[in-house]
C-alpha cells in the first residue's frame, strides 16, 4: 500500500489515531491550567506548519504531554519546562515532523538541482 493510501484511506489507522488523539486530549484536560493553556497554544502554532497526514504530530503531542505531566507532578512552572522562548521550543519539537516549510525547502532545492544539475564546485 502506498504511503498516500496508507495515510488517507486506511480506516483502521485513522480510527486508531483518532482514539489516540482523544486520549491525549483527556490527559491535557487533567493538566493544571497554565500547562493546558501553553499546550493549546503550542498545538495551534505547530499545526500551522504541519503537513502531510499529521500522524507525526501525534508522537510530538505524546512527548509534550509526557513532559508537561512530569513538570506538573514536580510542581514546576510550565515556562520552566519550555523556556521563555516558547516559539523556539516549538521549532525544536517540529524538527521531527514533516512541515510545509520543510516541503518548500526540499522543493526549492530539488527544482534548482534538477535545472542546474549537481556541480562539483558547490
Amino acid at each position: 500500500m502506498s504511503e498516500f493510501f496508507d495515510n488517507y484511506f486506511n480506516i483502521k489507522k485513522m480510527i486508531d489515531s483518532k482514539r489516540a488523539y482523544k486520549q491525549q486530549m483527556a490527559r491535557v484536560a487533567a493538566l493544571p491550567e497554565d500547562y493546558r493553556y501553553v499546550f493549546k497554544k503550542i498545538q495551534s502554532h505547530m499545526w500551522m506548519f504541519a503537513s502531510g497526514a499529521g500522524y507525526d504530530m501525534l508522537k510530538i503531542h505524546e512527548d509534550l504531554i509526557d513532559l508537561f505531566e512530569s513538570g506538573a507532578a514536580e510542581g514546576k512552572p510550565v515556562l520552566e519546562m519550555t523556556g521563555e522562548d516558547v516559539a523556539s521550543f516549538c521549532d525544536e519539537l517540529l524538527r521531527s515532523a514533516r512541515t510545509y516549510t520543510g516541503d518548500w525547502r526540499a522543493t526549492l532545492n530539488r527544482d534548482i538541482q534538477k535545472k542546474l544539475g549537481k556541480r562539483k564546485d558547490s
